[in-house]
């Protein structure tokens, strides 16, 4: 994968799978031992279409691996990606799903034959992991549906793969589904909210939003449903695309209407043209006309803000950034809060930050999503089947608080730097924060094999503070039991490592040296829980004795000012 690499995405992978089936490729790349990311099926309609895709599938899998690595910085797991190409052409209705659930099922059994070899059978098997296990965690993308994840999982748990119910998340009903809680959403949403401030638009008052991904998608329909939570009628979507059409309406579309075809999950398509303002229009993809405008719309409509919540990786790219640019130079939207992952290529997001344009990139934006499969694959290896269904209904509502407060630690820290130099672009800080927070977790990983049992034990209630409380309340009593010790330590280390850099900035982080890095870590957290004594104390109203009235005193003194403008306290 050497010839894949570049200024933008400069780091090996850990591992690379291929898979070659009679009508099917597949890749599947990851940037650590321990990881997990989507597995998505591509079907491209003929030949030609075949050949394009065929082409750049390793590109494909390795830059949405690499977006991954970057976005996984909060949890155990690093980044990784499966693209299974399938030959669909000459099929129709039944026959063509049936070559696609067998090209699927036939990549998978074939991870698996890497990842659970049979023992009785060594001389099939040149393994180069030297025996150690390999914990790798799937999640439904694109054209996976219910019916495979089920097989996913039944299948894992008969080839003899370790917690197989954790192999695949998103699972229908001992799972949680990201399209009916809209995790991934409930994420994007909070960057918007933070971003929209920063740049000066204020959400009491009407402001306008252009979206790809129609009703029915998943981070798109989620959005609208937030959006409408949020702002009520404050919020306008002039602008909405997906594949059947494009709508666009410059005093916003009917709300009822779009909430309507989102519970429903109907398409644009399905839209009643009726509900459109005088200005209004909707232009269906079934010609080629019709498909330029849908497939221009993002380019074409005004806006305070584009979100990018569906569409092939590169729609906006190398060669057709400029195209977002009005006549007079400027961006058609001014923000732009990147729900998909890829929408944009780098070059594009660089050429557009120089025009004006405030990019919030994929791997901050739409991290959410991630964060909640890997809080599943924790429930998953913590309790049964029929202890998670009865526990579901409150360990949903408390994964969506930390997702909330991931997404608003980052968010903030991001503005925070933006607001300290507004003319820099913005997508390198969220690069920089992914950098700083995976070196960190790195380092501190690293130093925490090196300790005994019983000194990684006493670190471990940080992490029953900081994952779901109704699954800590429920099951924290077997979580060393069934959690495999790399996991344990690779989530106290991105848990702390998170912690440090939302909190102290990325050039605190990256100003410690690598080989005081992990050692610093430790004695950050021994300091934190220092001041969170300190701070509880306060708070209750508690009396401090001498010696820590003098501590909160020196606190306050050498970094008390810096903290209050850094979190806007007191403003």
């Amino acid at each position: 994968v050497q010839h894949l690499l570049d200024d933008y995405r400069n780091e090996v992978p850990y591992g690379v799978f291929f898979v070659h089936g009679r009508r099917f490729a597949g890749f599947h790349v990851r940037f650590r031992d321990i990881s997990r990311g989507g597995l998505r099926i591509v079907t491209p309609r003929n030949k030609e279409m075949h050949a394009v895709e065929s082409a750049r599938q390793l590109q494909e899998c390795y830059d949405l691996s690499f977006a991954q690595q970057l976005k996984n910085k909060d949890i155990a797991e690093g980044g990784s990606k499966a693209v299974c190409l399938v030959e669909t052409e000459g099929f129709s209705g039944e026959s063509r799903d049936h070559v696609i659930r067998k090209s699927l099922k036939a990549m998978v059994n074939s991870i698996l034959d890497v990842i659970t070899p049979n023992e009785k059978d060594p001389k099939l098997m040149v393994d180069h992991m030297k025996g150690a296990e390999e914990f790798i965690y799937f999640g439904p993308d694109e054209q996976v549906t219910p019916d495979h994840i089920n097989w996913i999982v039944a299948r894992a748990a008969q080839r003899g793969y370790p917690m197989p119910s954790a192999f695949m998340s998103s699972k229908p009903d001992a799972g949680i589904n990201h399209k009916v809680y809209g995790v991934t959403s409930e994420g994007v949403a909070v960057f918007l909210d933070e971003a929209l401030r920063a740049t000066g638009v204020d959400t009491t008052k009407p402001f306008t939003i252009k979206i790809t991904g129609g009703p029915d998608g998943d981070v798109a329909g989620n959005m609208l449903k937030i959006l409408h939570r949020e702002y009520g009628t404050n919020a306008r979507v002039v602008g909405l695309a997906d594949g059947s059409a494009c709508v666009e309406d410059p005093d916003g579309l009917d709300w009822d209407e779009m909430l309507r075809l989102f519970h429903g999950a109907l398409p644009l398509s399905e839209m009643n043209e009726a509900t459109l303002g005088p200005n209004g229009k909707r232009h269906m993809a079934d010609t080629p006309a019709g498909i330029n405008m849908r497939n221009t719309m993002h380019n074409r409509v005004k806006a305070d803000a584009f979100v990018p919540a569906g569409g092939r990786p590169a729609t906006i790219n190398d060669a057709n950034w400029s195209k977002y640019l009005l006549p007079d130079g400027t961006p058609s939207s001014p923000l732009i809060v990147e729900g998909a992952n890829l929408f944009l290529t780098p070059l594009a997001r660089q050429e557009l930050s120089k025009a004006g344009c405030v990019i919030v990139k994929d791997s901050s934006a739409n991290k959410c999503g991630v964060i909640c499969s890997s809080m599943e694959i924790i429930a998953s290896m913590l309790l049964s089947k029929e202890e998670f269904l009865e526990l579901k209904p409150v360990l949903v509502e408390d994964v969506l608080k930390v997702l909330r407060k991931h997404a608003e630690s980052e968010a903030q820290l991001m503005f925070r730097e933006y607001k300290a130099n507004p003319a820099a672009p913005l997508t390198p800080v969220s690069q920089q924060i992914s950098y700083a927070i995976n070196r960190s977790t790195d380092s501190f990983a690293a130093l925490l094999e090196t300790l005994s049992q019983d000194e990684v034990r006493r670190l471990t209630p940080v992490i029953r503070k900081n994952l779901p409380k109704s699954l800590m309340d429920k099951a924290w009593d077997r979580f060393e039991e069934r959690v495999p010790p790399a996991y344990i330590r690779f989530q106290l280390a991105c848990i702390l490592a998170s912690q440090l850099v939302y909190s102290e900035g990325v050039s605190y982080a990256t100003s410690i040296s690598d080989e005081m890095l992990g050692k610093w870590l430790l004695r950050y957290l021994e300091r934190s829980v220092d001041a969170d004594t300190l701070a509880r104390k306060i708070g209750g109203g508690d009396q401090l004795s001498t010696e820590e009235r003098d501590l909160v005193a020196q606190i306050l003194r050498r970094g008390g000012a810096r903290t209050m403008i850094d979190h806007h306290i007191k403003e």
